[in-house]
C-alpha cells in the first residue's frame, strides 16, 4: 500500500524532471532553476504536471484549493505552538495556535493521522481539544521523541501524491 503513492509520485514526478533539464531559453541549466518560494514552487511542479497529462479534466482542476492547503501546512509548520508531554511509549502532542492557525491544525493534524499509522505501525490517536488538536503517538518511543510533532507530520510520501489529487480535484484526504 505504501509503494503505490511512491511510485505515482516518481511517475508523475518524470514530466516536470524532464522539462527542468532545460532553461527557459532552451540552454542546459544554464540558467536559474528554483521556482521561487515553496509553496510557489509546488504549484509550478503540479500545474506542470496537469499541463503535460493529455487526460486532465480542467473543469475539475482546484489550484486554488492545493494553495489553500500549502498555506495551512506552512501556518501549521511556523505558527502552531506545541506543548509535548513524553511518556514510556512514546509522546501526546497539544497543538494550538491563534484561530487562523487554529483552522489550518484542525484540517491537517486528524487528516495526517491515518498516514502516519499506515507507514510505521505505531499507535495514533487525535483528540479534538477546546483550542486545539491533540496527537498521541505510541510505537517506537526513542524515534517517537526524538522526531517531535513537525518530524512526525513528515512521514509517509503521500504527500506529493496528495497534492496532485487534490489539484485534479479529488477529495483531498481519501
Amino acid at each position: 500500500m505504501r509503494l503505490i503513492p511512491l511510485l505515482l509520485a516518481i511517475v508523475m514526478a518524470a514530466p516536470v524532471a524532464a522539462q527542468h533539464t532545460h532553461s527557459a531559453t532552451g540552454q542546459d541549466r544554464g540558467g536559474p532553476q528554483e521556482t521561487g518560494q515553496s509553496a510557489f514552487a509546488a504549484l509550478a511542479e503540479i500545474v506542470a504536471i496537469l499541463q503535460a497529462d493529455p487526460e486532465t479534466d480542467w473543469e475539475r482542476v482546484d489550484i486554488d484549493g492545493l494553495r489553500r492547503h500549502l498555506v495551512d501546512m506552512d501556518l501549521l509548520t511556523q505558527e502552531a505552538v506545541v506543548t509535548r508531554t513524553l511518556r514510556p511509549e512514546g509522546a501526546r502532542f497539544e497543538i494550538q495556535g491563534t484561530p487562523l492557525v487554529l483552522q489550518a491544525i484542525r484540517a491537517m493534524v486528524p487528516a495526517h493521522a491515518p498516514f502516519l499509522a499506515a507507514e510505521t505501525g505505531w499507535d495514533v490517536v487525535t483528540e479534538d481539544l477546546e483550542d486545539g488538536v491533540a496527537l498521541s503517538v505510541d510505537g517506537d518511543a526513542a524515534q517517537i521523541q526524538g522526531l517531535g510533532f513537525f518530524g512526525l507530520m513528515t512521514i509517509g510520501a503521500h504527500h506529493q501524491a496528495h497534492h496532485l489529487m487534490m489539484a485534479k480535484g479529488a477529495a483531498p484526504h481519501h
